[in-house]
């Protein structure tokens, strides 16, 4: 039995940092890699530092018209974009290929939530196709919707969720920079805040949702809100990708809720920074539900965003190739977890595409 085949696309923090968790683990192989500019040409083992070649043949890294064929692999897994419009194009062009995708893009953990029309779209081009898509990574993906979820299965009732992440916003990239503001100005903040421009944390919308749908409670973006405030540092903060200046934006402190017939359902609690233990924060994940039997789920320091973002990805990989085909979500896969063994004993053989 060959070993399962995944191509990358975008070698960035996550990208990259999930090609390094993949060349650690057994019976998978990177096939290709995908990426623009001075990447082009290179070595994907060149161009993410600290990835382990071993005796893998060389990748190259080139474009997508040049990787992404019928039969080339598995699965893709996209990290470029963290909304579903402008991830979408990408998306369709690895299912028109005959190929399984995955990807980090925030609102794909839950398109319906935000973009219903294109995760219909996602959903025929799959089937048409007959492979899958899907959206994950830490939040959301896992901590403030699927865990919240998972409690909910010891309540006889639930009343109302509380969802908080307290978490550094150091691990992420570049692209997490420029969406949470970090290093800007307040006026500036509040500026792109007026204008929509603002992106804070994206995934509200997409946790709520699914949290909703799962519990039987009826999610509108009538019924959603949410709101933000800029968390300005009194002292210089630097993280590996970005740099925020005392008296600028260092983070976002976000704030979510569902009201369902004048009630509230759901609070959303999500303050995020590069470097909060510089200043005292501390960091941590927490599940308070008022149900039957009530659930105060805390767990700290949090679980870290960037290597819980990329394992998450990497560990639903066969989830998402032996599912099946359309566009799904975690509530349609099995529970996921860790893989400590060989992925090939992990997927149904008939849904290798590589034989």
């Amino acid at each position: 039995m060959k070993n399962v085949k995944v191509i990358l696309w975008g070698l960035g923090a996550m990208g990259g940092g999930i090609g390094k968790m993949l060349a650690k683990k057994q019976g998978v192989d990177i096939v290709g890699a995908i990426d623009i500019g001075a990447k082009l040409g290179k070595s994907l083992y060149e161009v993410v530092p600290g990835i382990e070649r071993g005796d893998r043949e060389d990748v190259i890294v080139a474009t997508a018209e040049e990787v992404i064929k019928p039969g080339a692999a598995d699965i893709v897994v996209v990290c470029t974009n963290s909304f579903t419009k402008d991830v979408f194009d990408k998306l369709v062009y690895v299912m028109e290929r005959g190929m399984n995708v995955i990807t980090s893009a925030e609102e794909m953990a839950y398109p319906q939530a935000q973009e219903p029309e294109l995760a219909k779209k996602l959903d025929e081009i799959a089937k048409a196709n007959n492979v899958s898509v899907m959206g994950t990574g830490i939040n959301p993906g896992l901590i403030m919707d699927l865990l919240v979820v998972l409690w909910t299965a010891a309540c006889e009732e639930v009343n109302h969720v509380t969802s908080r992440r307290v978490n550094s916003l150091s691990p992420f990239g570049p692209a997490v920079m420029e969406e949470q503001g970090i290093g800007i100005s307040v006026e500036e903040f509040e500026a792109r805040k007026a204008d929509g421009t603002m992106a804070g944390h994206v995934g509200f919308a997409e946790s709520t949702m699914m949290i909703c749908d799962a519990l039987g409670w009826e999610w509108s973006k009538e019924n959603f809100g949410q709101d933000m405030e800029a968390i300005v540092t009194d002292v210089d903060r630097k993280s590996p990708y970005g740099f925020a200046a005392a008296g600028s934006v260092a983070g976002v402190a976000m704030k979510g809720w569902v009201d369902i017939n004048g009630e509230r359902k759901i609070d959303m609690d999500h303050p995020q920074q590069i470097e909060p233990e510089q200043v005292g924060v501390h960091t941590g994940d927490y599940v308070i539900l008022d149900a039957v039997p009530p659930v105060n789920m805390a767990n700290s320091p949090e679980i870290e965003g960037g290597i819980g973002t990329m394992a998450m990805i990497m560990n639903c990989i066969p989830h998402c190739i032996n599912a099946d085909a359309g566009l799904i979500t975690m509530l349609d896969i099995p529970v996921p977890h860790a893989i400590m063994g060989d992925f090939r004993n992990l997927i149904k053989e008939d849904k290798k595409i590589v034989k």
